[in-house]
């Protein structure tokens, strides 16, 4: 995945109100089962593909920027979204990607930023 587009999702988190609508430990709305495992939001005036925000998860790795960005595949819903992976841990990455492959049934693939 390319520095380019890291670089640019950096920007957009940086010039963008993060606004975290469900917090880690909250429920899904429409899957109450599904309890979210990383604080869970969307980049304010920003446009998604769904047109609301840029979806994101935030983690614990304060300061280290846009780490990963998640591909799903909605076949419930017919579409496709990227998912920004904000201050994430390694092992936050892996919980957020199995959050929504294994919990939400999205068909997932995380590009990870690579680091030098």
């Amino acid at each position: 995945m390319s520095e380019e587009l890291f670089s640019a999702l950096d920007h957009l988190a940086a010039t963008s109100t993060v606004v975290i609508d469900r917090p880690r430990g909250s429920a899904h709305p429409r899957y109450p089962a599904a309890i979210y495992p990383l604080d869970y939001g969307y980049l304010d005036g920003t446009v998604s593909a769904d047109g609301d925000g840029i979806d994101l998860f935030r983690g614990s790795a304060v300061g280290n920027g846009v780490v990963a960005m998640a591909v799903i595949a909605d076949i419930d819903k017919k579409d496709v979204e990227v998912k920004i992976l904000l201050e994430c841990t390694a092992d936050e990455i892996a919980t957020a990607a199995a959050f929504l492959r294994d919990t939400l049934g999205l068909g997932t693939t995380v590009w990870r930023r690579e680091v030098s």
